[in-house]
C-alpha cells in the first residue's frame, strides 16, 4: 500500500489536501520503491515523480499529464515533485535524488553539500570519484568488468564483485 502525504504550505504535512500551482489538490505519496510520487485522483495509484509530464498518461484519468501540471515545467509542478541541482538553473524530479545515478551532471543530486544521501547500500561499491554515470558508488555488477568506473581503479582491483 502506498503512503499518502498531503502537502501544505512550505512542504509541511497538511490536515487536508490543498490546491497547488500546477494541479488542483496535487498530493505527494511514497511509491512501492520508497520514492516520492504523485497520487492519482483515484487516491490509490501512486506514480513515480518522474512519471509526471513525461508524455505518458499513467493515472487512470490522465491527470499526470494535465495541461495545468505540464504547461511550464518545472514551475507548474508541485514543489514535492522537483529537486534542484547544484546549478540553480538545473532541476530533476525528486525521485531521481539519491538514486545512485548522476542525474544532475555534477553529482549534486547524490553528494553534499546540496544533497545528503545514505551511504552506498548492498550491491554497491564505494570508491573515490567515479566517472560519468555514477558519483561515489557504483553497482557491484560493474566491478571487474575490465572497464574503469572508479578514478583509483578500485572497481577492477579491490572490489570483490557481485
Amino acid at each position: 500500500m502506498n503512503k499518502v502525504f498531503p502537502q501544505g504550505e512550505n512542504g509541511y504535512a497538511a490536515a487536508e489536501p490543498k490546491a497547488h500551482p500546477g494541479g488542483e489538490g496535487a498530493q505527494a505519496c511514497i511509491t512501492l520503491t520508497n520514492r516520492t510520487g504523485f497520487l492519482c485522483h483515484d487516491q490509490r495509484s501512486c506514480i513515480p515523480a518522474s512519471g509526471v509530464c513525461d508524455g505518458v498518461r499513467t493515472c487512470t484519468h490522465g491527470e499526470d499529464e494535465d495541461e495545468s501540471l505540464c504547461r511550464d515545467v518545472p514551475q507548474s509542478l508541485p514543489h514535492f515533485l522537483v529537486a534542484h541541482c547544484g546549478d540553480p538553473a538545473s532541476w530533476i524530479y525528486s525521485d531521481q535524488k539519491c538514486d545512485g545515478t548522476n542525474n544532475c551532471g555534477d553529482c549534486s543530486d547524490e553528494l553534499s553539500p546540496v544533497t545528503v544521501c545514505p551511504p552506498c547500500g548492498p550491491g554497491w561499491w564505494r570508491c573515490p570519484s567515479t566517472f560519468f554515470k555514477y558519483c561515489d558508488c557504483i553497482p557491484r555488477h560493474l566491478c571487474r568488468d575490465h572497464v574503469q568506473h572508479c578514478s583509483d581503479w578500485s572497481d577492477e582491483y579491490a572490489c570483490p564483485g557481485p
